[in-house]
């Protein structure tokens, strides 16, 4: 009788040979694809780079002030006040400010009632200088449509130093804030106010004096 066991090796050889053929593509179609890259140009990155001299960056720490405004002077009126300003820009929130200004007074009301003069012509003329430190509180940008931003900044000042008047120096102390802000890297518009502060006894008793200015100014850097 045949025997029909003897024909199931031969079928399970073919069968094995043929997964092992089946087995066999993925490699090699893997073996394809790496030779494939292998084969393709590598594109190395061009760097160029700038040589610059760092003795040309701009550092324009120093500043010059030109102002105009107003001064009230204590019992003597406000009057147009002109001077200027000479700022050292140790870093980016602090600075250190030199100032000098002066304003002619009217006569007080006393005098203009009574048809006293308490002061000369010479003694009417009041000049001060002091010297400040400032900070820049809010540095910002100032937007003028769509297309042009603007550097600003709000910053105070608060200093002392020596006011001229009535024929006589007096100590002063100086407080005050500002609004800087920058039409180019050089040129800038200030708003400020500030309250120059010393003691008087022309009133016939000692006081302290409040006379406030507001000013208009513009600088330049270099």
């Amino acid at each position: 009788m045949p025997s029909f066991g003897a024909a199931t090796p031969a079928s399970n050889d073919k069968t094995n040979q043929t997964q092992e053929k089946s087995g066999d593509d993925p490699e090699s179609d893997d073996q394809d694809s790496e030779s494939q890259q292998a084969e393709l140009p590598r594109i190395s990155p061009v760097i160029e780079r700038i040589p610059f001299d760092p003795a040309q960056i701009d550092t324009e720490d120093f500043e010059i002030i030109l102002f105009a405004g107003l001064m009230s002077v204590e019992d003597f009126g406000a009057n147009p006040v002109f001077g200027g300003r000479f700022a050292y820009h140790a870093s980016e929130d602090f600075f250190l400010e030199a100032q000098y200004g002066q304003t002619t007074t009217d006569p007080t009301s006393a005098e203009t009632l009574s048809s006293l003069q308490l002061l000369t012509d010479d003694q009417r003329d009041l000049s001060y200088y002091t010297m400040s430190l400032g900070y820049n509180v809010l540095p910002s940008e100032a937007y003028l449509g769509r297309k042009f931003a603007f550097r600003s900044a709000l910053y105070v000042l608060a200093g002392a130093g020596s006011t001229s008047f009535a024929g006589e120096n007096h100590f002063t102390v100086s407080f005050g804030a500002g609004y800087r802000f920058l039409i180019n890297d050089w040129i800038a518009v200030h708003l400020t106010m500030q309250d120059n502060m010393f003691d008087s006894e022309l009133s016939g008793e000692k006081k302290t004096t409040q006379n406030l200015q507001f000013q208009l100014g513009l600088s330049g850097f270099f």
